[in-house]
């Protein structure tokens, strides 16, 4: 683990399934069980109808890059290379932020559509953050 400079999130009551999910290594969804619609992030109530009868599964991992900008200036706690700052679609539906990591960041390597695979990065004992990369064929 290399030193991590930025504030790392804190879990709560609501989002610590999500976490813990990601320290194993798993992508943590919630679905409802009154309209089956899947969501994120993570919150106690069902945003597409209101329900709270909700329940908590493993997603595929696969995704699509949905849109992206590319920060060629970072602020110094995010090293001096350029990075994605993306946006996925989930193959179970919804978008989530994250970056996408393992290729060149640039626009020929980054295209829209393209497909992704989750990958985690262990920042702390109790933290992992979800990123995306290429996915292999």
């Amino acid at each position: 683990m290399a030193e991590y400079k930025r504030p790392l999130p804190e879990p709560t009551p609501e989002t610590q399934y999500f976490w813990d999910g990601c320290q194993a290594g798993e992508l943590k969804l919630q679905k409802c069980d009154a309209c089956a619609k899947s969501y994120f992030p993570p919150r106690a109530f069902c945003p597409s109808c209101g329900s709270r009868d909700v329940s908590v599964y493993t997603a595929s991992g696969k995704a699509k890059l949905y849109s992206y900008v590319i920060n060629h200036r970072p602020r110094p706690d995010m090293g001096d290379q350029p990075h994605s700052i993306a946006v996925v679609e989930l193959a179970e539906g919804p978008r989530m932020m994250t970056n996408i990591v393992d290729c060149p960041q640039t626009p020929d390597a980054l295209v829209l559509d393209m497909e992704l695979d989750v990958t985690f990065e262990k920042i702390s004992d109790s933290i992992s953050l979800p990123k995306f990369k290429p996915a292999e064929v």
